[in-house]
């Protein structure tokens, strides 16, 4: 049974920045990746940061690049995203995932609200 938890969402303003957490429970292994996808209203699920079990390697989508920040930290089975320079446009539910021996296991959201 695998669990994932986010948190860090709320509101805050145009430039400002929030990280988000995601800690995982159960039975994961040693050997997993993990990122983020959010949802807007009105839109579908769209990625934006991925990174390898071992952090060697990250993935984020264009309208995140030079902003975002995705890391992990193993010993506590938790991935971040850090965000900076936020944008109205990054309003969204961030949810979290981890792909587990080739399943994917996801959270259920935290909310991030950008505006003034």
């Amino acid at each position: 049974q695998v669990q994932l938890v986010e948190s860090g969402g709320g509101l805050v303003q145009p430039g400002g920045s929030l990280r988000l957490s995601c800690a995982a429970s159960g039975s994961v292994g040693s050997r997993y990746d993990m990122g983020w996808y959010h949802q807007a209203p009105g839109k579908e699920r769209e990625f934006v940061a991925a990174i390898t079990w071992n952090g060697g390697s990250t993935r984020y989508a264009d309208s995140v690049k030079g902003r975002f920040t995705i890391s992990r930290d193993n010993a506590e089975n938790t991935v971040y995203l850090h965000m900076n320079s936020l944008k109205p446009e990054d309003t969204a539910v961030y949810s979290c995932y981890m792909i587990v021996r080739g399943i994917i296991h996801w959270g259920q959201g935290t909310q991030v609200t950008v505006s003034s």
